[in-house]
């Protein structure tokens, strides 16, 4: 897992299309056999089997890399950037917890190639505040949903409706639109070298509201499953498992079933839930204050 010379990499001569092409030949893996491949990596360090898990969710890391056409930057590096992210998700996964590879890995390959358009951009350095990275990463949903599609400086009102949207000021609003307006990529664009390549216009999806809407809702709740993921290890063994079975199932356990289980009162077993509740909470909350995503006490 040190290197990834053995995938396919995307490359301007190879041509964008035909790595897409190449990447759709590895076969998506069913729960039960992306499971058994997690374990033999994390008990055994089997190279082959995290091969095959990062190789099998190689369209993930594209089609997610495909959300961030625009910065200006070759599109090959950001694929691969977001390789790089992918491979982190498969050498930290854990398959013990429930969640599926997908699901984790979505929000290392998102940091992966967020941390290099901010490295690759001068406008805006790593030790911005994660209000004017949202901003730097939202301001095109933004005005898309608003129709905000004039070039050069923004109406005044769409000024104020994406600072207040965003939660920016109106001035930082201003001062990112008009580096972004000179950095955008044209749709017409080609993607790959070879004969009938397509342009980029080709793989831009339907961005009305609605869909900008679940973007985002489907993007934040990402962002807590792993959140999530990770904080369960402030939990032993039998607190996470009796919060799992009374908060994190679809159809909970009751009390007097986990009484029975463990031997205990059920009044015992409500004392664990909620002090386990109570751990996992405040590790979540650290978890985002280290990420950026609440302002420190």
């Amino acid at each position: 897992m040190s290197s990834y010379a053995n995938l396919p990499a995307p490359s301007p001569e190879q041509g964008m299309n035909r790595y897409l092409q190449e990447i759709r030949r590895f076969p998506m893996l069913e729960p039960e056999e992306e499971y058994m491949l997690a374990k033999r990596w994390v008990d055994h360090q089997d190279t082959e089997a995290a091969h095959r898990l990062v190789t099998s969710h190689l369209r993930l890391a594209a089609k997610i890399a495909m959300g961030y056409r625009g910065y200006g930057l070759p599109q090959a590096e950001v694929i691969s950037e977001a390789n790089v992210g992918l491979m982190q998700a498969v050498k930290r996964f854990d398959p013990e917890r429930g969640f599926r590879l997908a699901t984790y890995a979505m929000w290392w390959i998102r940091a992966s190639i967020q941390e290099y358009i901010l490295r690759s951009w001068s406008l805006v350095k790593l030790g911005t505040t994660s209000a004017q990275k949202k901003l730097f990463f939202n301001l095109r949903k933004a005005k898309a949903r608003i129709g905000a599609l004039e070039e050069g400086d923004l109406h005044p009102d769409n000024v104020a409706k994406i600072a207040h949207d965003l939660n920016v000021t109106e001035d930082e609003v201003i001062a990112m639109n008009r580096r972004l307006s000179g950095g955008d990529a044209s749709l017409n664009a080609t993607v790959g070298a070879e004969d009938g390549a397509a342009q980029w216009q080709d793989w831009l999806e339907d961005e009305d509201a609605d869909q900008a809407s679940a973007y985002a809702e489907q993007d934040e709740l990402d962002t807590r499953r792993e959140l999530l993921a990770r904080a369960m290890d402030v939990l032993n063994e039998r607190e996470r498992d009796i919060l799992m079975q009374r908060r994190l199932e679809e159809n909970p356990v009751t009390l007097e079933e986990l009484s029975s289980q463990y031997d205990v009162s059920r009044e015992r077993i409500r004392q664990i839930e909620v002090r386990a509740f109570e751990k996992l909470q405040k590790r979540m909350r650290d978890l985002a204050k280290e990420r950026g995503l609440l302002a420190p006490a």
